[in-house]
């Protein structure tokens, strides 16, 4: 049904931007689940998700979130959410996970996030 289409790379020691587009749902969950395994994989903990373009997100893709959000705080990093849109800010309101994750307007505020904080 839908698609989802994901973009990594690093902006900082240990920091990764997570570039996310489509659908995350029950369908494409998985994809982010490997891509940010992976990242753990490779040392980044700190990790910028952008969801600006994810048009709608289910209870299974935010869960993807909550599923890791431990294993990158036992490594001292964080999952930032980088301009939610108003649709996935609602789910993430609904499901009461703005209290968890922390959320940024600009790459530099996020960066700027994890160098001050962590």
């Amino acid at each position: 049904m839908g698609e989802l289409r994901i973009e990594a790379k690093q902006v900082g020691e240990g920091i990764a931007h997570v570039k996310a587009m489509g659908t995350l749902d029950a369908e494409t969950y998985e994809k982010m689940d490997k891509t940010i395994k992976n990242l753990f994989s490779k040392g980044f903990y700190k990790l910028i998700v952008n969801l600006e373009q994810v048009s709608y997100i289910s209870s299974a893709g935010a869960g993807v979130f909550i599923g890791v959000v431990g294993t990158a705080q036992e490594n001292n990093g964080h999952i930032l959410l980088l301009r939610p849109s108003t649709m996935v800010h609602d789910v993430f309101d609904v499901l009461g996970l703005l209290e968890i994750f922390p959320s940024a307007q600009s790459l530099d505020e996020a960066t700027n996030f994890f160098r001050n904080n962590l």
